[in-house]
């Protein structure tokens, strides 16, 4: 029989405000020591009361802007009740029925073909503690972290339009470079910035609707196990639907020592949660206006710089999705255009030594690039019978130096080389010239 993939995502960004969603505590926990940014409204201690982070609420809806979502002129938090370790209150403030942001779309691009993915929702709520498992003493322990506990996060759900394991992570990608463009989240998979959760399901090919279950993993945390974790749970369900049995609705983990998944527990329903409205925080209402001017925030978003560039500064689409993968790649490249007007250095020129020498843009500044782009420009390229002729004559006339370099006085390369030029032209390649010299002196 004949199976088609059915996965819908739920991914969780965790934003990178001073302070956290509910609280006046730091939100910028990674790496401190544990329980220190706590306060007793994040602990859930009896009569700590909430105050919503209006950042937080503002970056979540432009996260909705940019993926094309309805905004809610009127949403409220609700109470989501379960009990766990790293849940202090035994309830998480998120939301439910009325979320900030519903039904929008992203566009995503996968190997030959563009597929449009339904967003279903985007909304905030609260981060948890975190557990951690030692052993002490020779007994194994759990101990929490509650520095992380009400930092906060904005879910985003899609509809289940993934249909396999790449579309997924071509996907995910996408949605963290919105984000990071946006500024709101350093979207870092490895500290737990972005979290997924696939939901995982098959169907024969020709089957109207949604199958009748749907198993979702967590404990993903990169890009390479999100492929992996989907492909074995694929290949895990197709097993039991040929023995003609129902895989069962449930959570399971994915294990990254044995590159499997497991059972984790049985996979709750909304009605498991029991939400009701949160009766510490008053609803909130927007204006089209106030949401007009968030939009106005905006920054540009990937596929308009991309169109942008192609359009502006006539590049193939290779060298544009290259220099627009990160923010700070494309703002370097359009400061390195400015500088380089001056010095009639095209951009063109500019694309070609940033992809093809892999320029650092972090340390390398514009203005230094184009110097390099000038240098590089009025180099000569030496023949090799010059430069071995040059190399030669020399070191035979320079013993001593030669010498002082074997013994470890590196630093007489600068004078090797200098005495080379004098024989080639100062214009001649000072690389080409290095790379060879230390060839001879070996």
């Amino acid at each position: 029989m004949n199976y088609k993939p059915v996965i819908g995502l739920e991914v969780h960004v965790e934003l990178k405000t001073n302070s956290k969603m509910f609280c006046g505590c730091s939100a910028d926990y990674f790496g401190k020591k544990p329980n220190t940014h706590t306060c007793p409204v994040c602990l859930g201690l009896p009569g700590a009361l909430p105050v919503a982070n209006k950042r937080a609420i503002e970056w979540c809806i432009m996260i909705g802007l940019a993926l094309n979502c309805n905004i809610r002129l009127f949403s409220k938090f609700d109470r989501k009740n379960y009990f766990y370790p790293d849940l202090p209150k035994g309830y998480q403030i998120s939301q439910y029925d009325q979320p900030f942001c519903e039904k929008g779309s992203i566009k995503v691009k996968s190997g030959d073909s563009t597929k449009t993915i339904g967003i279903t929702r985007v909304h905030q709520e609260e981060d948890t503690g975190k557990l951690i498992h030692d052993t002490v003493d020779g007994k194994n322990v759990s101990l929490i972290d509650f520095n992380r506990s009400g930092v906060p996060l904005v879910e985003i759900v899609t509809e289940p339009d993934f249909e396999s394991a790449q579309e997924v992570v071509d996907y995910l990608k996408k949605l963290q470079q919105i984000v990071r463009y946006l500024d709101v989240s350093n979207a870092n998979m490895e500290k737990g910035d972005m979290r997924l959760e696939p939901n995982i399901s098959l169907k024969l090919a020709d089957q109207q609707g949604l199958p009748k279950y749907k198993v979702e993993v967590k404990n993903i945390n990169s890009f390479k196990f999100v492929e992996k974790a989907i492909n074995y749970e694929l290949k895990r369900q197709q097993e039991l639907l040929e023995k003609g049995e129902t895989p069962k609705q449930e959570t399971r983990g994915w294990n990254e020592k044995k590159q499997a998944t497991q059972s984790q527990r049985s996979k709750e329903e909304a009605n498991d949660y029991r939400y009701f409205p949160e009766p510490d925080l008053p609803p909130f209402r927007f204006t089209q206006d106030y949401i007009d001017k968030l939009k106005s925030t905006l920054p540009e978003l990937p596929w308009q710089k991309y169109e942008r560039f192609q359009r502006e500064y006539n590049l193939s689409a290779y060298d544009v999705e290259i220099l627009t993968r990160e923010k700070k790649s494309a703002d370097h490249f359009e400061e390195a255009i400015k500088v380089g007007k001056k010095y009639n250095i095209e951009p063109k020129e500019i694309v070609n030594t940033i992809i093809n020498k892999k320029v650092d843009v972090e340390e390398t500044p514009p203005a230094l690039l184009i110097k390099n782009i000038i240098f590089s420009k009025q180099t000569t390229t030496i023949k090799m019978d010059d430069l071995e002729n040059a190399i030669s004559k020399i070191l035979n006339e320079n013993a001593l130096a030669v010498l002082d370099y074997k013994n470890g006085k590196i630093q007489v390369v600068g004078f090797l080389i200098g005495q080379v030029k004098k024989i080639l032209g100062k214009n001649a390649d000072t690389s080409q010239i290095k790379e060879n010299l230390e060839e001879k002196l070996k």
